[in-house]
C-alpha cells in the first residue's frame, strides 16, 4: 500500500492513529521544542524591550523580540537577516466594520507568532517555536485610510512624484495594506506569512511580495554597515535613535495634524534593479569615484584611511584642483546641508535567480520634505543612474504601537 493511500484512507487512517498514539515511547517523550502557552507573560510594553528566550533551548532561534511599545517593533531593532514585504488590496467588500475585524484578528496572531506560540488553530505551531526575533510591522495605504475616512489621510500618503530614471509599472507599485515580516531565520518569515494571509485572505488578495535579505547576524562585526550586490557598504550616513533630534526625523506627532498616526511613520519603499552584467566591466577606481567611497571600507575618498564614518571633505581638491569627489557621485547627491532631509534607512538585497537588487526601504516623518528631495537630486544626476533602474514605488503610513489588550490600528479606526 502506497503512503498515500495509508494516510488519506478512512478506516486505515484510523488504524495509523491508533498505531502512533500506541507508539508511546517513540512520540510521547519526543518534545517539539515548542513555547508555552504562557505568552502574555513574555510581553512587554517598553519601547525597547530586551530580547526573551523561548522554547526548551536558548540560544540562536530561541530569542523573541516583544512586539509592544510606543512604536511598532521591527523599525528601530536590529535589522534582521530576512524580511519579506508583503502588499495587500483590499477587497471590494470590505468597509469599516470589517476593518476592525481584520485588526482584531490580526493582533492577535502577531503578538502570539513574535512570542514564539501558534496562533490560534495553527496547524504546524511547531514551526512557530523559535522565533528567531520574528517582528511583524503593518503600514497602511492610501486606499484603506480612504475606506476609514478620507479626511485622516495625511498629504504625503499617496504615489510619490515621478522620477526622470523611474521605470514603474512592473507590479511593485502600491497597495492597501503593507505587512514587514523579519526574522534571522527563513522559516519562522515563511510560516508568519501563511499564518497572517489565513487572516487577510478574506478582506484583501496579495498585490505583490519582495523578499529580501542581508548578512546574517555575526557574520560580520556589529558596527560594519552591511554590503549591497554591487559591493558597496550601504548605509553609512543613518540617524540613530542616540540622536537628539531623531524622534523629529523618525516619527509623526500630533502636531502634524494626524492625531490616529502620534507614535507611526512613513515608509517608503522603492525596488531598485541592479546591472551587474554592465557594473562588473567597470574597474575599481571607477567604482569608488561613482560613489565617492572606497570599496574596501566605505571610507570617503578625501579620507580613504579614516575609516567608514570619517567626515567627508567635499571642498577636497586633487593635485590638478580638480573636486576629489565628483559633483555627480553617489555621495555628493544623497547629501543635504539641511537637516530636515534625513531618512532611516532600512534596506535589504534582493536576488530572485532572474534579476538582482536593493529593497530600498526608508522611515521618515514627511516623505514629500526628507525623501523627495534627496530622490530628486539623486535623479537629476547621479553616477549611480548608469546602473540602476528603480522599478518599484511604494508608500505606506506605518501604524503607532500598541500595548497588551490594546489592538493594532484602534487610533485609525477610533
Amino acid at each position: 500500500m502506497s503512503r498515500r493511500a495509508l494516510l488519506t484512507g478512512g478506516a486505515v487512517g484510523a488504524g495509523l492513529g491508533a498505531l502512533i498514539g500506541g507508539a508511546g515511547g517513540a512520540f510521547g517523550g519526543f518534545s517539539l521544542g515548542r513555547a508555552d502557552a504562557s505568552a502574555s507573560a513574555r510581553f512587554d510594553d517598553t519601547t525597547e524591550p530586551a530580547l526573551s528566550v523561548t522554547g526548551d533551548e536558548p540560544g540562536f532561534g530561541g530569542e523573541a523580540l516583544p512586539c509592544h511599545g510606543e512604536h511598532q517593533a521591527g523599525i528601530v531593532s536590529v535589522p534582521a537577516t530576512n524580511v519579506r514585504h508583503i502588499a495587500y488590496r483590499l477587497r471590494d467588500e470590505t468597509d469599516r466594520a470589517s476593518l476592525a475585524g481584520m485588526f482584531r484578528v490580526l493582533t492577535g496572531d502577531i503578538e502570539a507568532l513574535t512570542a514564539g506560540v501558534g496562533p490560534l488553530a495553527d496547524p504546524e505551531p511547531e514551526l512557530a517555536a523559535r522565533p528567531a526575533r520574528l517582528s511583524v510591522t503593518v503600514g497602511v495605504g492610501a486606499g484603506l485610510v480612504d475606506r476609514v475616512d478620507p479626511r485622516l489621510r495625511p498629504a504625503w500618503l499617496a504615489p510619490l512624484p515621478k522620477f526622470e530614471h523611474d521605470e514603474l509599472g512592473h507590479g511593485f507599485d502600491g497597495g492597501d495594506l503593507l505587512l514587514i515580516v523579519q526574522a534571522d531565520d527563513p522559516l519562522p518569515v515563511a510560516h508568519a506569512a501563511r499564518m497572517l494571509h489565513r487572516d487577510l485572505d478574506r478582506f484583501a488578495e496579495v498585490a505583490w511580495v519582495q523578499q529580501g535579505f542581508r548578512q546574517s547576524r555575526g557574520s560580520e562585526a556589529s558596527d560594519h554597515t552591511m554590503r549591497n550586490l554591487m559591493g558597496q557598504v550601504d548605509g553609512t550616513v543613518n540617524p540613530t535613535p542616540e540622536e537628539d533630534d531623531f524622534d523629529e526625523v523618525m516619527w509623526v506627532d500630533r502636531g502634524d495634524g494626524q492625531a490616529w498616526l502620534a507614535g507611526g511613520s512613513a515608509f517608503v519603499l522603492r525596488r531598485i534593479r541592479m546591472e551587474l552584467d554592465s557594473w562588473d566591466r567597470v574597474d575599481r577606481p571607477g567604482r569608488e569615484q561613482t560613489m565617492g567611497r572606497t570599496l574596501s571600507d566605505g571610507a570617503p575618498l578625501t579620507n580613504p584611511t579614516g575609516g567608514e564614518h570619517a567626515p567627508v571633505d567635499f571642498d577636497a581638491k586633487n593635485a590638478l584642483g580638480l573636486p576629489v569627489i565628483s559633483s555627480a557621485a553617489h555621495i555628493r547627491r544623497a547629501h543635504s546641508v539641511d537637516r530636515r532631509e534625513r531618512i532611516v534607512r532600512r534596506a535589504v538585497n534582493y536576488d530572485d535567480g532572474n534579476e538582482a537588487g536593493l529593497l530600498f526601504g526608508c522611515f521618515q516623518r514627511n516623505p514629500l520634505t526628507q525623501f523627495v528631495p534627496i530622490q530628486r537630486r539623486l535623479d537629476e544626476a547621479d553616477l549611480l543612474n548608469e546602473w540602476v533602474t528603480h522599478t518599484g514605488s511604494a508608500v505606506f503610513a506605518v501604524l503607532p504601537g500598541f500595548k497588551s489588550g490594546e489592538i493594532l490600528g484602534a487610533t485609525l479606526l477610533a
